[in-house]
């Protein structure tokens, strides 16, 4: 790759890892893997970079980066009755019963990412890029290849199981 290329790349792609690691994420639900997913889905981004033509690089990367996480996926099949402790859920557990506002805040934090886990694939997926990664639906259906009618249902669905799902949780706090 040339250096303008080089430097191109950085300038239009790079800026938008965060949005990628917070897609791969919520998708294949491991932040170790989420990031090997980004470094994949990176250096397939440099490699292919040439036939990229002055589009919106974001949902191009992104694009990348949920075909990596369902590669991924295919290539490595948990268990799905298993479940991550994570040092966060750990952390959330633990301090659940503090009464800081920075305690406070963290649950919320944690009850939205644990209702979004809850969610399909296809609705998480949509979710987390119009909500997290702030993408409009045009660019959501570029993404994941889909009509903009199903995008909407789907973001509709999905606010619809979290609405639903925050709320059992707040009356059962109560």
């Amino acid at each position: 790759m040339s250096r303008p290329n080089a430097r191109r790349f950085e300038e239009v792609v790079l800026p938008h890892l965060d949005e990628a690691y917070t897609l791969a994420r919520y998708l294949v639900r491991d932040e170790h893997d989420a990031q090997d997913i980004v470094q994949d889905a990176t250096l397939r981004a440099l490699r292919h970079f040439e036939g990229f033509r002055d589009g919106d690089a974001r949902a191009w990367l992104l694009t990348i980066v949920r075909n990596c996480c369902f590669t991924h996926r295919k290539r490595h099949r948990v268990d799905r009755s298993s479940v991550s402790l994570t040092d966060d859920v750990v952390a959330g557990i633990v301090g659940s019963r503090a009464t800081d506002q920075l305690a406070i805040e963290s649950s919320e934090r944690e009850r939205l990412h644990a209702a979004v886990m809850t969610l399909p694939p296809e609705l998480r997926e949509v979710i987390v890029l119009r909500e997290l990664n702030d993408l409009s639906y045009r660019e959501i259906s570029d993404v994941v290849g889909i009509p903009m009618g199903t995008v909407m249902s789907r973001l509709s669905r999905a606010r619809e199981r979290l609405a639903g799902a925050l709320g059992a949780g707040a009356k059962e706090a109560s």
